[in-house]
């Protein structure tokens, strides 16, 4: 199936030591998704995987092109289907498991073992590099969010979704119009958007923190990603958030 996002399982340059690796699409719920990798190269060589793809030769000899393939990363209970298959072709890899991940993980009989879990700031690993952020505000979905400063870029995983209509099915279209993802006014899931219903001033303040990172583009894991004015497009997809008191 064509995603619009083609060459699929291929390294993107995006950025000063970042990439992007669009992957082919996937079944969530019965619902086809576009799935997009981000790849970060940190000073010593080491690579940062962020909410893994599906391994292919290709891909990891192109990966593996780049550096030393160190830091796998689940940034959200739902993304950490293919670390496993990483992990076994790179086994001195630390594998990061972000909140309600592993139970998550478990209940499905999943294979991945997580080795370190993430936390709230940015990690010994990587601080002086990339910023690292918990989302707070719902116990549903703890997501953590990343600011790789050399490149300027906020990458998020599903607090924003994106997806292009004339990308989607026809039948998916009203859906995701319903769910309020549909470009070009893509913001957080309606269903995700409801568990912060009591925590919207945490959210308010992370979402205040990350405009404070000055990024400009964001990435996220569905859909088109923001290739500019990233603080405009934080204002835009919150501001169900922001404008409230």
């Amino acid at each position: 199936m064509a995603t619009g996002y083609e060459p699929l399982n291929t390294l993107k340059e995006i950025g000063k030591n970042i990439w992007i690796v669009d992957a082919p699409v996937i079944k969530f719920y019965g619902m086809p998704f576009t799935t997009r990798m981000t790849v970060m190269r940190l000073q010593n060589g080491d690579l940062m995987l962020h909410s893994p793809c599906a391994i292919c030769d290709e891909l990891k000899q192109a990966v593996s092109a780049l550096g030393t393939v160190k830091h796998l990363i689940s940034p959200n209970w739902i993304h950490y289907a293919y670390i496993y298959q990483w992990a076994v072709a790179f086994p001195d890899a630390i594998s990061w498991a972000s909140p309600n991940v592993r139970k998550r993980a478990e209940k499905y009989q999943s294979d991945v073992v997580f080795d370190r879990d993430l936390s709230a700031l940015a990690e010994t690993d990587w601080a002086h590099e990339v910023e690292q952020m918990i989302v707070p505000g719902s116990k549903v979905h703890e997501e953590v969010v990343f600011f790789h400063k050399a490149s300027e870029t906020l990458i998020l995983t599903d607090l924003i979704e994106n997806f292009e209509p004339k990308h989607v099915p026809w039948w998916f279209r009203p859906i995701i119009k319903l769910a309020g993802i549909s470009d070009p006014d893509g913001q957080m899931p309606c269903d995700m958007r409801m568990t912060f219903r009591a925590g919207r001033k945490k959210l308010r303040g992370a979402i205040e923190a990350m405009i404070g990172w000055g990024p400009k583009q964001i990435i996220v894991a569905h859909g088109r990603w923001y290739d500019r004015n990233a603080v405009a497009e934080l204002r835009r997809a919150f501001r169900w958030v922001l404008t409230q008191d």
